[in-house]
């Protein structure tokens, strides 16, 4: 049985920590662990999400769940509460709910004081894992038997009814994860036509069906090259050479979005050398299984630009395929011949360089999973025995989940966001008699979790910014700064510290929140927005430059409502509590930051939201940040114009509901049937909340809330629905800890802020 290990840094001697591992998650398989009666619960649960895998996509994390419930010895003994249709909601009925959903997510807490929860949904992410282990020869070593039981049950869950794989869990089918996972279901042993209900198979079928692999899109057809299933040839140039030029250049890399740097960084190290795996019998079989002609036969250079329209999300333009041709045509030819050679083999080792210090500043953890795999493999490549690889593979298990569905890979972790709200949503319950152990141990994780000290040596030299004073998404090895998680981490901090220490711990000492201010403000752009990781700035034409089909806004870092909204809240506390400090600065950071919270407002009253689903997330985070600059309906044309919108998409039995879709279109769109999303519901009611919209009416307010009290489960939390998470507008991401967290959140204000029998 599968067991989750918490802060465990075990006893590999490749790893190490900056805080002895506060906040790391690790899964194992032990034979011996659990009762017969939970494993047959777990089976039971594997059975019962296969049955019902169309209808509900994402995991309800009930491995964990189990697990926790069982270390707490957590059994729910606070009556369920539920409202007749012609009943008023009543102070009591509201505080049961709250109180049963407020211990049943203690009991979720880890003994490190996070919460743990799955972070994942994108299909994408597992298979060049796969095939880097697979290339390097360690994949049986790092993945034995029961990983890779598990690594295929999650295949088999997410595989679309048309026999493909979509970019995501929800997602209609892709060549590009079709492709991969259909790799990845061979290496991992099964054969052309293996698989449950004949997997392999229909994968195949739908890949040849839509011409094979060339219109595979730019991504896949590097990781194809790596393996030998394509060839470096019918890639666009992902020239080394960028990173020798002057740094003044805009197409410098230094100002690319850092997530894409941190990509393209090691996978120009892999194009400049042309590395190749080995060529074994499936890699032979596979050339044959998923191309429509003999591989010898495929006139690599006409099928750089062919892209599936099933992968056509961010379309080049014909300007972007010259230069690709100019590139590939004269200046790649040229700078592999003797003298120019020189200045490649110069700037492959200015790469590594690079590799090895985001590397070692991340505890080669990385900035994520995507250049992690890369960075991996890169290291392989220049050293196959070298203990930077070894070092790699010490935190692979950092990035594994398991749950009902299957063994996933995450993009990050999201343990510092997730504990951040959590706590949040509890203190908001307001029974902080019942909840003191939770609060004392969720402040002492946050505490832990703070990055202490900037990258080391120059590091703007290495193109990394300040990170002093933050809190990351995941934990405080990760180094990786992000502006909305420390908001949150500094908001729940500050929170603390007006609470009695015996209760919830020693408050932060105050040159710990001045460095969380002092990155908060490094990151606002002169259009008072902030961006996530780094300060923006680069060039918005550079985004025409994007070479990924899949992805938008790829390139440069840009400017977020809901970084904006959750720092103008951290702001207007730290203010509140600490009045002298950088006063001018931090108030004159608030107005701009208002301003263009302001200026982002869409014509129908809603904002984009680029983190979550969609407009209903970015209106509730913008109404938040409102709010606590005292902005309300009465003296905000901008607040009343969301209140509108909010009111005008709420459904017929109180709550809300927007699909996937809306991120993708920009544009409101309602999920199918007009069905009610309960995370989502939270964040609107919370919004309304925020806006007043109790003293204007509080009719919608009690609607969505008796939605949110009937729907609450007989253990206190809330079902799975439809994932609520995105990144780069195309790319869905689940966040196993929502569903409890912000129904939760939502009920607790309601009881907290509006008038009840």
């Amino acid at each position: 049985m599968w067991r989750l290990n918490i802060a465990d840094g075990g006893n590999d001697p490749y790893i190490f920590s900056t805080n002895n591992f506060v906040g790391r998650q690790i899964w194992e398989f032990d034979p011996d662990y659990g009762t017969p009666e939970e494993r047959a619960k777990v089976e039971a649960n594997r059975e019962n999400f296969r049955k019902n895998r169309f209808k509900v996509k994402a995991s309800s994390d009930l491995l964990w769940q189990i697990q926790a419930l069982k270390e707490k010895n957590f059994k729910q003994t606070i009556p369920q509460v539920k409202v007749g249709d012609d009943e008023e909601i009543t102070y009591e009925a509201t505080t049961r709910a709250v109180r049963r959903g407020a211990h049943f997510l203690s009991a979720l807490q880890a003994s490190d004081g996070h919460w743990p929860a799955e972070n994942a949904g994108a299909l994408f992410l597992f298979p060049p894992m796969v095939i880097s282990l697979y290339v390097t020869g360690h994949l049986n070593a790092v993945f034995p038997a029961e990983h890779r039981k598990e690594i295929l049950r999650y295949l088999y869950n997410h595989q679309n009814e048309d026999g493909g794989w979509g970019l995501h869990i929800e997602g209609n089918s892709s060549m590009f994860c079709t492709t991969l996972s259909y790799i990845c279901m061979r290496i991992l042993g099964e054969g052309p036509d293996g698989g449950e209900d004949n997997a392999c198979a229909k994968g195949r079928k739908w890949i040849l069906d839509r011409g094979g692999v060339t219109f595979i899109p730019s991504w896949g057809k590097s990781w194809l090259s790596i393996l030998g299933v394509f060839d470096w040839a019918g890639v666009n140039p992902m020239l080394p050479e960028l990173w020798i030029l002057p740094s003044f250049l805009p197409i410098h890399p230094e100002n690319f979005f850092c997530h894409s740097r941190m990509v393209y960084l090691p996978m120009s190290y892999l194009y400049g050398k042309r590395f190749v795996g080995p060529i074994t019998p499936i890699i032979l079989q596979l050339r044959e299984e998923l191309h429509t002609q003999p591989y010898h036969e495929i006139k690599w250079k006409k099928v750089r630009h062919l892209c599936a329209r099933e992968d056509l999300y961010n379309p080049h333009y014909l300007i972007q395929d010259l230069f690709w041709d100019s590139l590939h045509i004269f200046a790649e030819p040229l700078l592999t011949c003797w003298p120019f050679s020189k200045l490649r083999e110069r700037a492959l080792q200015k790469i590594m360089k690079h590799i090895h210090y985001e590397d070692e500043n991340s505890r080669y953890i990385n900035i994520g999973n995507t250049g992690k795999v890369i960075c991996m493999l890169a290291c392989w490549v220049e050293d196959p025995e070298g203990d930077y690889f070894r070092k790699h593979l010490a935190r692979i298990p950092d990035y594994i989940w398991i749950a009902e569905d299957g063994m996933k890979m995450q993009g990050f972790g999201s343990q510092t966001w997730d504990t951040s709200f959590n706590i949040q949503a509890l203190l908001a319950c307001d029974i902080t008699d019942e909840m003191g152990p939770t609060f004392m141990k969720g402040h002492d994780f946050l505490k832990k979790s703070q990055v202490r000290d900037n990258p080391s040596e120059d590091f703007k030299s290495m193109f990394r910014h300040i990170c002093k004073g933050a809190w990351t998404f995941s934990d405080g090895d990760n180094g990786w700064q992000a502006s909305d998680c420390t908001a949150e981490g500094l908001k729940c901090c500050l929170l603390f510290s007006m609470m009695p220490p015996e209760i919830v711990g020693e408050k932060m000492e105050a040159n710990r929140l001045y460095d969380a201010v002092n990155i908060m403000l490094s990151f606002q752009s002169k259009n008072g927005g902030l961006s996530a990781w780094e300060p923006a700035g680069a060039p918005q034409w550079l985004e025409l430059l994007n070479p990924s089909e899949l992805f938008a806004d790829l390139v440069i870092e840009h400017e977020y409502v809901e970084c904006t909204a959750s720092t103008i809240q951290a702001l207007v506390l730290f203010k509140k509590l600490y009045p002298h400090h950088r006063k001018k600065e931090i108030e004159d950071a608030i107005t701009n930051a208002v301003q263009y919270i302001e200026d982002t407002q869409m014509f129908d009253g809603s904002w984009y939201g680029n983190w979550g689903v969609c407009f209903i997330y970015g209106t509730y985070f913008a109404l938040e940040g409102l709010a606590a600059a005292s902005r309300t309906y009465d003296n905000c044309l901008a607040v009343r114009k969301a209140v509108g919108f909010l009111l005008k998409s709420q459904q017929d039995d109180g709550g809300w509901g927007e699909s996937h879709l809306s991120c993708l279109n920009k544009k409101y769109i309602p999920l199918e049937g007009n069905r009610s999303n309960l995370v989502q519901t939270g964040w609107a009611l919370l919004g309304l909340i925020c806006s007043g919209q109790v003293e204007k009416d509080p009719t919608p307010l009690h609607r969505a809330a008796k939605l949110l009290i009937n729907s609450q489960m007989e253990d206190g939390g809330f079902p799975q629905q439809e994932i609520t998470g995105v990144y780069v507008k195309n790319a869905m991401l689940h966040y196993g800890a929502y569903r409890n967290v912000f129904p939760l959140w939502a009920i607790a204000e309601y009881r907290r802020q509006v008038p009840l029998p």
